[in-house]
């Protein structure tokens, strides 16, 4: 009897992205279906996503990443999508930053981030965003160039 080859991963990620010069244009009002287009886009691309969220110049995804996609792929084409699709919703300024952060979470952490995630907006009434991904990058022992950071 043959056994079909299987590839099997499990490959969590959070990704962190902000508005173009932390710009604050995801109001209230558009928020929500931002989120749930960013999570559809994800989900069309083949991944899972446990949440989508963030406030008014940035955004968290909780991914699982499938086997047949880079990360990086993944993360530029659903910043293309959403940006064309906050475009068409009438904000026709719209970019989001050139980079991201994307750091890779455990089975036992994606609860905690899922909480994390939807606690964004009391978390920035003490920590401003620049701060956040400091802390993710000194964390994760991520090593960078505060000059090349922000765009």
């Amino acid at each position: 009897m043959d056994c079909m080859p299987q590839t099997l991963s499990l490959n969590l990620v959070h990704i962190i992205f902000s508005t173009k010069d932390r710009a604050p244009f995801i109001y209230d009002e558009i928020a929500l279906r931002l989120h749930a287009y960013l999570a559809g886009t994800a989900r069309e691309l083949g991944c899972e996503c446990f949440r989508a969220g963030g406030i008014a110049d940035h955004v968290h995804l909780a991914l699982r990443l499938p086997t047949t996609k880079a990360a990086a792929d993944v993360v530029s084409r659903v910043k293309t999508s959403s940006s064309a699709w906050m475009k068409e919703q009438g904000t026709v300024t719209f970019a989001w930053q050139r980079g991201y952060g994307l750091f890779s979470v455990g089975p036992g952490d994606l609860d905690a981030l899922v909480r994390y995630i939807d606690s964004q907006r009391e978390h920035h009434t003490r920590r401003s965003f620049q701060d956040e991904l400091r802390t993710f990058l000194t964390k994760y022992g991520v090593s960078f160039d505060e000059r090349y950071l922000w765009d």
